[in-house]
């Protein structure tokens, strides 16, 4: 019979080897598909996100923002709505944020408004304020 070929290690103990087992998630990692492309998918992700451009505004309506702006610099304890651009780090473009909230400081030569929540705003970004 085939079980009397084996009967001399048939009951041995089962070997044990030196170095400490691989863990099973270390195991199934050498299994894990191979990317040759490293950083592809986030490259594709990127390209595919939506921005918007900046509307230009007219000089008409940068006169009025600045008009306001200089009229907030009087009483800055009024509660503001300001609607602004906000420039895109990585591509043309960006995305519009409005904030609601008390300016702390307006930067003239800077031409910066710093909100109550430190948040900057560029006077250039501006779309308009309520």
């Amino acid at each position: 019979m085939i079980t009397d070929k084996y009967e001399d290690i048939i009951n041995l103990p089962h070997y044990e080897p030196i170095h400490p087992r691989m863990s099973m998630s270390n195991r199934a990692a050498q299994f894990a598909p191979f990317s040759a492309l490293t950083g592809y998918d986030e490259e594709v992700k990127e390209t595919s996100r939506i921005t918007n451009s900046k509307i230009e505004l007219s000089e008409e309506e940068i006169s009025i923002i600045n008009n306001k702006i200089l009229e907030l610099e009087n009483d800055l304890s009024k509660e503001v709505i300001i609607n602004y651009f906000v420039p895109d780090k990585y591509k043309k473009g960006g995305h519009y944020n409005q904030i609601k909230g008390c300016i702390k400081k307006i930067d003239i030569y800077n031409n910066v408004i710093v909100m109550d929540n430190k948040i900057k705003i560029e006077f250039k970004n501006i779309l308009n304020i309520n």
